[in-house]
């Protein structure tokens, strides 16, 4: 080659310009670094986890649990329903990424191990744990929230119990399908939905006819919706002689054999991408009934409030994540003049962000006391339990897609293309609204609390009347709530559940954030001093001390 024909790169015809004003790579970052989670942490009695909720703070934010949690994603779950031989296997296949997620949520008590725990707190540390872990990804979290929930439904069957729940509740992460009892750790799935029910569980038409040997089963019949195929053992709905009942379905037998589970599909979904979900067969399946018969859905209701809270605490994740993700690209990305973080119109539409995600934050970490408290006998924080986690899933996920997409929005085309990860975020949000219930079944559990379980009415406004007098607005709302509660029939259900969970979440603020953030929300979310998207705060809001409080996170 002459000098002739020798180029530059700076002079080659393809060069045509230096990339400047982009925001870089998220740096590695604490996830943990969360005032209003730390606060919330301490105040409902698992202070002395700070310490381990910090350490998976920093873990959660590395380059390398944020690349476990893509590749996850990228490298989707696949099925195998026979083996080279031509036998029926049923198994799901995984990208390591995933075992490495799950090996560390497991590990650090995120699945069954606070069953396990007697401190004060030990259920708040797992929700803290949840909060910032679930900064990788949210597909793991389905099978170490239904681990978690199984537990409470397996002690209506002490005998059951006593043989599952010491591997539950373990630490222990051992993905390889063996028998139950010879593993040092086991995941627990749920078989409820089928094709022509979805929550109406009482129309489901599998099958268990009961064997020669007492409290044993076999099962015929199908499940639409069954996330995390790959789970050891699953507590599963069908029609017994005495009615709907619930069942313990292990994949291996206890001598070794497999159980029938025929997985058909793993759905093709919107997102979750990295979990299995899948529709599974019975045909001579064996269970062991788990509570009496004709008694499931009061069998499995312990279950489902405890998902209902993890539904709640990934809605709260997810906003944390797209926020600090916004807040991220908005330090460094310029227009007209300023960083966008500058830009006053920016700065409202993060703030108000920033509200949003304080009040979701500090709701998950109240219900998860109050979780804490009612597993400890208190039956006022049980009765509290009872209606706040419907009202709290019903409200704080309805609020997720409207959130992630404004965050998406903050970074404009740079939000909208694959390597962001806002996409992926995005996808994830609608699902926490779907899951253990729409927003009709849940503004339905409310009206039926409040009509059949009087207590959680009392509950419900007991927490409210703890802030009375901090804040006009605040006891008007509650004050008309009252008279609501009398008028409410289904058509305004959405409306009331609204309400009251705006006006906990505001009672919370009012409590415990500063006078700023507590005034902001009350005058926009109560005081209708707001418009009908983020970014309308009003005039007078301190944007810059809510900011500061919601974006610590310290780059470089």
């Amino acid at each position: 080659m002459d000098s002739t024909s020798a180029q530059s790169p700076s002079s080659s015809p393809y060069a045509t310009h230096e990339v400047t004003n982009q925001a870089p790579p998220l740096p590695p970052y604490d996830a943990s670094d969360d005032r209003a989670l730390l606060e919330g942490l301490r105040r409902e009695g698992a202070g002395w986890a700070e310490e381990d909720v910090r350490r998976l703070g920093l873990r959660a934010g590395s380059a390398q649990a944020q690349e476990w949690g893509e590749l996850a994603n990228r490298n989707e779950p696949e099925l195998r329903t026979h083996d080279r031989y031509g036998n029926r296997v049923d198994e799901v296949d995984f990208h390591p990424s995933w075992h490495h997620l799950m090996r560390t949520a497991v590990a650090e008590g995120l699945a069954g191990a606070p069953w396990a725990d007697d401190r004060p707190g030990a259920h708040v540390a797992r929700t803290a744990g949840g909060l910032v872990w679930g900064h990788t990804e949210a597909g793991h979290g389905c099978p170490t929230s239904m681990t978690y929930a199984a537990v409470p439904a397996l002690r209506a069957t002490p005998e059951l119990a006593k043989v599952y729940e010491p591997l539950l509740t373990s630490r222990e992460y051992d993905p390889e399908l063996r028998v139950p009892t010879e593993k040092a750790g086991l995941l627990a799935g749920m078989g409820m939905t089928e094709k022509q029910g979805g929550s109406d569980v009482r129309t489901n038409t599998t099958v268990a006819t009961p064997t020669a040997e007492a409290g044993v089963y076999t099962l015929r019949g199908h499940k639409w919706f069954t996330s995390a195929p790959m789970c050891d053992v699953f507590l599963v709905l069908a029609q017994a002689p005495g009615g709907l009942s619930c069942f313990l379905v292990p994949r291996i037998l206890p001598d070794g054999g497999r159980n029938p589970f025929r997985i058909q599909r793993l759905k093709d979904k919107l997102g979750n991408r990295s979990n299995a979900s899948s529709e599974p067969e019975f045909d001579g399946t064996v269970a062991w009934l788990v509570g009496p018969e004709g008694r499931g859905v009061k069998t499995i209701i312990e279950m489902v409030n405890c998902t209902r809270l993890d539904c709640v605490m990934s809605s709260a994740t997810l906003m944390r994540k797209t926020l600090v993700e916004a807040g991220h690209h908005t330090r460094y990305r310029g227009a007209f003049g300023a960083r966008l973080i500058d830009q006053p119109l920016m700065r409202n539409v993060l703030a108000d962000l920033a509200l949003e995600s304080e009040a979701a934050t500090t709701l998950t970490l109240r219900l998860a006391g109050a979780a804490d408290r009612a597993v400890r006998g208190d039956a006022g924080e049980k009765a509290f339990r009872r209606i706040a986690t419907a009202v709290g899933k019903y409200w704080v996920t309805k609020r997720g897609p409207a959130f992630t997409a404004e965050a998406l929005e903050c970074l404009g085309g740079n939000g909208y293309v694959e390597d962001s990860g806002m996409p992926r975020h995005y996808r994830e949000a609608p699902l926490l609204s779907i899951w253990e219930g729409s927003g009709n079944v849940n503004a339905l559990d409310v009206l039926r609390a409040l009509g059949r379980e009087p207590d959680t009415t009392e509950a419900l406004f007991a927490e409210l009347a703890l802030a009375r007098g901090a804040d006009t607005r605040l006891d008007e709302t509650v004050t008309s709530l009252r008279r609501q509660l009398a008028e409410t029939d289904q058509m305004g259900a959405r409306r009331l559940v609204e309400r009251m969970a705006l006006a906990l979440q505001a009672s919370l603020l009012v409590r415990y954030a500063p006078h700023p953030v507590a005034d902001a929300f009350c005058a926009t979310r109560l005081g209708g001093d707001w418009g009908h998207s983020f970014g309308t705060l009003p005039a007078g809001a301190d944007l810059g001390t809510i900011l500061d409080r919601a974006l610590p996170v310290r780059e470089g």
